[in-house]
């Protein structure tokens, strides 16, 4: 299941406070900011397709994720892999090394990243 773009930012915001009431929320927007019935129906929407979960305190709801950033966006990145590089994580890596303009500093550091993984795989 996937999240709207808007859904998405609410999301980061949830995932940045970790639980937040619709004050919390709105808060976080720059201005100009939504409206609350926005944000509202953002967060049924996703509480219907179980990312996020809320408790009650009186009238007040205060919402949490329910699915972690990292598995989230581990899951599109895994979906993006197979669906544009015939599910090739070396055809990706060729892509995104060669196509995003990174420095040699930041091609150095995946390096690094890429080694220090391959060491922690062999043990």
């Amino acid at each position: 299941m996937r999240l709207s773009k808007a859904e998405e930012q609410v999301m980061q915001y949830l995932w940045k406070l970790d639980k937040a009431f619709m004050k919390d929320i709105l808060d976080a927007f720059p201005d100009p900011k939504p409206a609350t019935t926005t944000v509202a129906t953002l967060l049924k929407r996703m509480t219907d397709k179980g990312f996020v979960d809320y408790k009650l305190y009186g009238k007040s709801r205060e919402y949490y994720p329910l699915v972690k950033k990292t598995d989230y966006f581990s899951k599109h990145v895994n979906g993006l892999i197979k669906n544009f590089f015939n599910d090739s994580a070396s055809q990706f890596a060729s892509f995104f090394t060669s196509e995003t303009n990174l420095s040699t500093t930041e091609l150095e550091e995946l390096k690094k990243i890429v080694d220090q993984q391959i060491q922690k795989q062999k043990k």
